[in-house]
């Protein structure tokens, strides 16, 4: 299944969703990332540069990944 993401205008917005209800799309709610998860995030970013020596370079790294 492919899954596509689009900027539909605010005036516009309220249509849209009942026409692709109408056709039967499935569509995928907004998730709301708690603040508490963000902060955990901020933290960790903040904590990779008080050791900048640890920090490598993504092309240095990326084929160390196996995308399937």
């Amino acid at each position: 299944m492919k899954e596509v993401t689009l900027k539909i205008p605010d005036k516009k917005f309220k249509f849209f969703m009942e026409l692709i209800k109408h056709l039967g799309f499935e569509v995928a709610e907004e998730l709301d990332i708690p603040e508490e998860h963000k902060n955990v995030v901020r933290e960790r970013i903040k904590k990779s540069y008080e050791n900048p020596d640890r920090l490598l370079e993504w092309d240095e790294v990326k084929d160390n990944f196996k995308f399937d």
